[in-house]
Formats: C-alpha cells, sequence, structure tokens
C-alpha cells in the first residue's frame, strides 16, 4: 500500500472506538479519516500551524469493506484525488496491517474557506501548487474529466 497513497499512518484502535461487537464502530472512521488528513497537511506544509487550513470537510463518502477489531493494527493510506475550483478531495483506504484485508475505503470532498468571510473561496495557487508537486502529478479536475 505504500506505493498506491502519498501518505501512510498507522492507527492503533482503542477500547471506546469498539461497539458493543468489539468491533470499530462505524462512526469512529470519520476520526480515523480527520486524523489521515491532520497526517497529510502536517507533512504538506512543515511547521504550519493545523488551525490554519484553508479549508472545511464538506462531504464524506465511506464504503465498509470488513470489520474491524480492536486488536488489530490499522494502515491508513491516502493521497489527493483532485482539486476543483473551490474544492478537492482525498482518497481513503484503511486495512488491517498485518493481513492487508480491506476494511474502509473513503473519500472526502474539502472546500477551501475563509474562516473569518464565513464563505467559500478559490483554491489559493500557493495550496495548488504544494498539492501536485507533494503528490507528483497534476491534480486538475477538469482535466481528469475529459479522460
Amino acid at each position: 500500500m505504500r506505493n498506491a497513497f502519498t501518505v501512510t499512518l498507522d492507527i492503533e484502535p482503542r477500547f471506546r472506538d469498539t461497539d458493543a461487537f468489539g468491533h470499530v464502530n462505524n462512526a469512529v472512521y470519520v476520526t480515523y479519516l480527520e486524523v489521515g488528513r491532520q497526517v497529510y497537511w502536517a507533512r504538506l506544509i512543515e511547521g504550519s500551524d493545523y488551525r490554519d487550513v484553508p479549508f472545511i470537510l464538506a462531504h464524506v463518502t465511506i464504503d465498509f469493506r470488513s470489520e474491524a477489531l480492536l486488536s488489530e493494527v490499522l494502515e491508513q493510506g491516502l493521497s489527493c484525488a483532485w482539486i476543483g475550483d473551490k474544492s478537492f478531495a482525498f482518497d481513503y483506504r484503511i486495512r488491517d496491517k498485518r493481513s492487508g484485508r480491506v476494511v474502509v475505503e473513503a473519500t472526502t470532498i474539502q472546500v477551501c474557506y475563509d474562516y473569518a468571510a464565513k464563505r467559500s473561496i478559490r483554491m489559493p495557487e500557493d495550496l495548488r501548487r504544494r498539492l501536485e508537486a507533494f503528490e507528483g502529478r497534476s491534480l486538475d479536475r477538469a482535466s481528469r474529466a475529459k479522460s
């Protein structure tokens, strides 16, 4: 999985993450995705404060593929999938690290946002350049739609 995603991180489920059946509860995965975005941002903008992120979460899609248990170490991979005029997407995969069994596949869409004005903004060019350099490829959403 290390080659398929730009950022990978390990997640060790906590007891509080589980439901009555001992499975990681479905609602917890949104938090796991957020942790992944925090790690991605820290690697993208070295030394930056996460409170300075110029975006908000607008949409989450999660496909549950198999259960995860408290005793498993999970590996999450994520990459930026595309960049639009005001938004961008991340793709994720969470799997059991030992067996490689896929647990969750997800996508989030972030909208660039001015917190002071409380409105969406165009994708800052500096952020676009940083994301594309970090990913090592063009992320233009319009060109993806044409191909």
